[in-house]
């Protein structure tokens, strides 16, 4: 069987033009798909960027919440109905806005406003210049040097802009997981602050950011929490929240499907109609190997090999390619937000060995039709 792999091998990559069409083709479509869906996922890594900064292993929320982005006011006394809760260790207030700050030389910029609780500072960020005590300081907040910072027009420690007519200094810069999705600069700064400083309706907690004391109690806790009319999520709940809204609520998640799919249909057609013109001019070599006595199933290994080796060698270079752009993409765009994972590493593996099984097939069936006496008739 060694000798027979060795000489499909061969048969595959003396016709250069053939071999090199099916690589082609099978690389281009490996990319598409990684690079489409490793920019959603990127995209939806960042749609979550205060969830996974802010790191809290429970979020209580109304029930109509749909995003991060999307909260709804929650009265006091759910903060305190949820502190006394059987199972919870300590419970926090968190706001989370937006606002229109006013730069020193006059331009409005909007950012996200992060309001920490102001006796803990839980969830606050890991600071890179500056002091997190002096976010207590009159009218102090904490800026994020992410992509975003330079909407900022890059503040350094001491420097000041108005939110509603209130003076804010920015008292240190800190660094994050991962930035903002909408191109949103995000302040830090204490709850009360946040409260006073940004018109806001009635109620002003966003979340409450809850810290179980094992987790045997988190389903407690979930359980308590509805009684009371709303709804406690783990981080990955929330996060995976997030996703399915920007999945199946934006149409970001259909637009991703649609272009996957024509990134498949495009990868099968070029390399299934290759491989068989691949095996029709090669039809006379499968046809001697049969009359000297080579058997059907070491014909349909050869073919398997030929399919396989190309179907997995293209997709090496495809994922390779992929990474190379968003590796340039990223060193060029500080906002760049795709992200290869194992997900789309598998998902585009999965399509490419399809891929490869169907262009297989229609060579499979050619070769085992093929008689000996029909090559040497003339």
């Amino acid at each position: 069987m060694k000798g027979i792999l060795k000489l499909a091998y061969k048969l595959l990559v003396n016709d250069r033009a053939k071999f090199t069409a099916l690589l082609v083709g099978i690389t281009f479509a490996v990319f598409l798909m990684m690079f489409i869906t490793s920019m959603f996922i990127g995209v939806l890594n960042h749609a979550s960027a205060t969830v996974i900064n802010i790191g809290a292993p429970m979020w209580v929320m109304d029930r109509s919440v749909q995003a991060i982005t999307s909260s709804i006011g929650i009265p006091d006394y759910v903060l305190d109905a949820v502190r006394s809760m059987q199972g919870v260790q300590y419970a926090v207030p968190l706001y989370s806005g937006g606002a229109l700050v006013k730069l020193p030389d006059g331009v409005y910029q909007a950012v996200n406003v992060v309001g920490l609780d102001d006796t803990t500072l839980f969830g606050r960020p890991r600071l890179v210049e500056g002091k997190i005590e002096d976010i207590y300081a009159e009218n102090g907040f904490v800026v994020v040097d992410d992509a975003e910072y330079e909407k900022l027009e890059k503040p350094r420690v001491g420097a000041t802009f108005e939110l509603n007519d209130h003076r804010g200094v920015i008292v240190g810069i800190a660094k994050v997981t991962v930035s903002g999705l909408f191109g949103t600069p995000t302040l830090y700064t204490t709850y009360y602050r946040a409260a006073q400083y940004i018109p806001n309706p009635r109620y002003t907690i966003s979340y409450v950011l809850v810290q179980p004391k094992n987790a045997e109690d988190v389903q407690k806790i979930k359980e308590q929490t509805a009684a009371l009319g709303y709804v406690a999520l783990t981080k990955s709940e929330f996060i995976e929240k997030n996703a399915r809204y920007y999945v199946f609520q934006t149409g970001g998640g259909t637009n991703i499907l649609i272009m996957t799919i024509i990134s498949f249909i495009v990868g099968l057609s070029i390399s299934g109609q290759t491989f068989y013109t691949f095996i029709l001019e090669n039809l006379e070599r499968f046809g001697a190997l049969k009359a000297i006595g080579t058997r059907s199933r070491e014909l349909v290994g050869m073919i398997l090999f030929q399919a396989s080796f190309t179907a997995f060698t293209g997709y090496g270079l495809g994922v390779g390619l992929c990474t190379a752009l968003v590796y340039l993409a990223k060193l060029r765009l500080a906002s760049y937000a795709a992200m290869i994972t194992y997900p789309s590493l598998i998902v585009s593996l999965v399509m490419v060995v399809i891929i490869a099984a169907v262009s297989s097939y229609a060579g499979v069936r050619r070769v085992l039709q093929i008689e000996p006496f029909d090559i040497f008739r003339g």
